[in-house]
């Protein structure tokens, strides 16, 4: 009967514990799942502020486009993973070929950023720029898709993919 008790007690001990590991798992596992809906919110405020900037210009803005999205996640993941900052990617790819590897058959330009902290940063870093700004500007692309990427150290990577 002794040996049963403790064996009650061992189990009580232990199935809080274990609860608890399986607890605190439970957010690490979760956490993918919240950096991914904070870069689908990132994504979506860049777009957004990216077509105020164009229709505050003259401009029509920009509809999404879902391979354009998918080359310029794959391009920022690629950044973060690596750390390499460039419009230079995996072999060697730049982002026509990136665009048209994901089905688009018409890329205008591309726009990178790493590190700014919100939406509204890195679109006012790039309309500061000359270069970004006259990709945003250029009234000749009717398509964007965009990629924000959290690299596993937490630093955002941007890539802004034009088409026409």
């Amino acid at each position: 009967m002794r040996n049963l008790l403790r064996s009650f007690a061992l189990a009580a001990f232990i199935a809080p514990a274990a609860a608890g590991l399986l607890m605190s798992a439970s957010p690490a596992e979760a956490a993918p799942a919240k950096a991914k809906a904070a870069e689908q919110t990132l994504q979506a405020d860049i777009i957004r502020l990216t077509n105020v900037q164009r229709t505050a210009h003259g401009c029509a803005a920009l509809t999404v486009n879902d391979q354009l999205t998918d080359a310029a996640r794959g391009h920022s993941a690629w950044m973060g993973k690596t750390g390499d900052f460039s419009h230079t990617g995996r072999g060697g790819s730049n982002f026509v070929a990136r665009a048209k590897a994901a089905g688009y058959a018409k890329p205008s330009a591309e726009n990178i950023a790493w590190g700014y902290r919100s939406a509204d940063e890195v679109v006012g870093g790039w309309m500061r720029s000359p270069g970004h700004r006259q990709n945003i500007l250029n009234c000749k692309s009717t398509t964007v898709g965009v990629g924000a990427v959290y690299s596993a150290g937490g630093t955002p990577y941007y890539t802004q993919d034009f088409g026409y």
